[in-house]
């Protein structure tokens, strides 16, 4: 972590030099026009988050057959991902502080095209440990550009309309992640690779891995083209209109003991939020990237199984437009955070009834509980967007720091699907959604009592 720290600090000193000075702004001082105009760039953003973020959910089953790979193995693609998240928040944080949000984005681009491009060399020597360290390098630049951008759209408006600003985020998110794995799937999968996937375990070994090395190959001409894409991102956001905004008078402590206030520790209700995000993003990730091999379990092939994400992606997308459609006009963001935890939760009880019941729809003869996690996506697409405004809310000059200790809650897409792993790999891959149970039920707690926890006392404010 002291390396880590001498690195940022470096790179923000090297920025202050080199480029000038951003003038901030208050969001409310901004034009109609150049808040839509911020709101699309932001809008962009969540986009390409969808893309190197949900691609993931292909990746997993994909080194796993590739790199001859277990359960848990396999799912250190979303730990080093994620994990990114904890370790780089702290320091992130410190670099938005230090020089702003529009050149903190360009360096989290640059980091993020550096990642892709550590894949080259990884699919030549087929080294998973090189591939891990290219998914830790995007995660780190992602931790950088999340807190910015969910900040930015958190505060470019009224605090009642956050939530729908948030969901109209999601829609960007999730249509990115419906076609991000099968795009991957349709570069770097074949139609004759169910046959190959059969022949794997009887060849010799000399056949096996050049199958094998040819196979990881097709993964460095897409990661090749998102380095370059990653890169010009970064200098197009550095030269927006985007404002820098004054974080510290947009979000304004309301509390008579405001100037009391010295550590982002005291305020209760963001760090119990950081943790809701943390079971929140880890219960939604292991749905989304564990659906394929629990497909694969149930008997489905992976060249179907494959579309199963992007099913979960397409309900969750239909769970941000109705939160664009409701919020607030007909329902404010507590009441749909409520009944979305208690939704999720008795689903998770539907899945484990309902077990063992094959049905037939959409041309996939299945057994029922893959179409309860399908439908739990609709349960876990308001959460996040309902999560942010109440977790951030009267932070005040604490603000970038708060988003930066929310962002590290996304690490729980990495502990939660290794747990998940571990079960399935010790009793069955059904078996270990059991570890939804304990994220859910805590989500239930937050929606109707952590958010106003205000101080350590437990002791609640209305």
């Amino acid at each position: 972590m002291g390396d880590l720290g001498v690195r940022f600090k470096t790179i923000n000193q090297f920025i202050i030099q080199v480029m000038p000075k951003i003038e901030t702004v208050d969001s409310s001082s901004l034009s109609t026009r150049k808040t839509v105009i911020s709101v699309s760039i932001i809008a962009m953003l969540f986009f390409i988050f969808g893309i190197t973020t949900w691609i993931n959910a292909i990746l997993i089953p994909y080194f796993k057959i590739s790199c001859e790979l277990n359960n848990v193995q396999s799912l250190l693609v979303a730990f080093a991902f994620y994990i990114a998240y904890f370790v780089m928040a702290v320091p992130a944080a410190h670099l938005l502080e230090k020089v702003g949000f529009k050149k903190g984005i360009m360096i989290g681009f640059w980091i993020m095209s550096l990642g892709a491009l550590i894949f080259v060399p990884a699919a030549l020597t087929r080294t998973y440990a090189v591939f891990l360290l290219g998914l830790f390098s995007i995660g780190t630049g992602l931790a950088i550009l999340q807190p910015a951008a969910n900040t930015y759209i958190t505060m470019l408006g009224s605090k009642e309309r956050a939530a729908q600003r948030m969901s109209i985020m999601g829609v960007c998110n999730k249509t990115a992640g419906i076609i991000a794995p099968l795009l991957l799937a349709a570069v770097i999968l074949k139609p004759t690779d169910t046959e190959l996937f059969n022949q794997l375990p009887n060849m010799d070994e000399a056949a096996r891995n050049a199958a094998l090395d040819e196979m990881i190959k097709r993964v460095i001409i897409p990661y090749s083209c998102m380095a370059a894409v990653l890169f010009s991102l970064g200098i197009f956001v550095r030269y927006s209109i985007l404002p820098e905004i004054n974080t510290s008078q947009d979000n304004a402590v309301t509390s008579d003991n405001q100037s009391e206030k010295t550590s982002i520790l005291q305020f209760p209700h963001t760090i119990l939020g950081a943790f809701a995000i943390f079971l929140h993003v880890g219960s939604q990730v292991t749905g989304i990237n564990t659906v394929i091999n629990y497909g694969q379990s149930l008997g489905l092939p992976l060249l179907e199984a494959k579309v199963f994400p992007s099913y979960i992606l397409g309900v969750t997308m239909f769970g941000f437009l109705l939160g664009i459609v409701l919020i607030p006009k007909f329902i404010n963001h507590l009441k749909v955070l409520r009944i979305c935890t208690t939704s999720a939760l008795l689903l998770t009880i539907v899945f484990f009834m309902v077990h063992g019941r094959e049905v037939t729809f959409l041309n996939h003869k299945a057994d029922i509980s893959i179409w309860v996690l399908v439908v739990l996506g609709l349960s876990n697409s308001l959460m996040w967007s309902t999560l942010w405004p109440l977790a951030l809310n009267g932070l005040g000059k604490f603000t970038k720091m708060g988003g930066s200790i929310l962002i590290m809650g996304l690490c729980g897409s990495a502990i939660v699907p290794i747990t998940y792993g571990y079960f399935a790999d010790i009793y069955s891959p059904f078996a270990g959604y059991a570890v939804l149970f304990p994220c859910y039920i805590y989500l239930v707690f937050y929606a109707y009592k952590g958010y106003r926890v205000k101080r350590w006392s437990l002791k609640s404010e209305k």
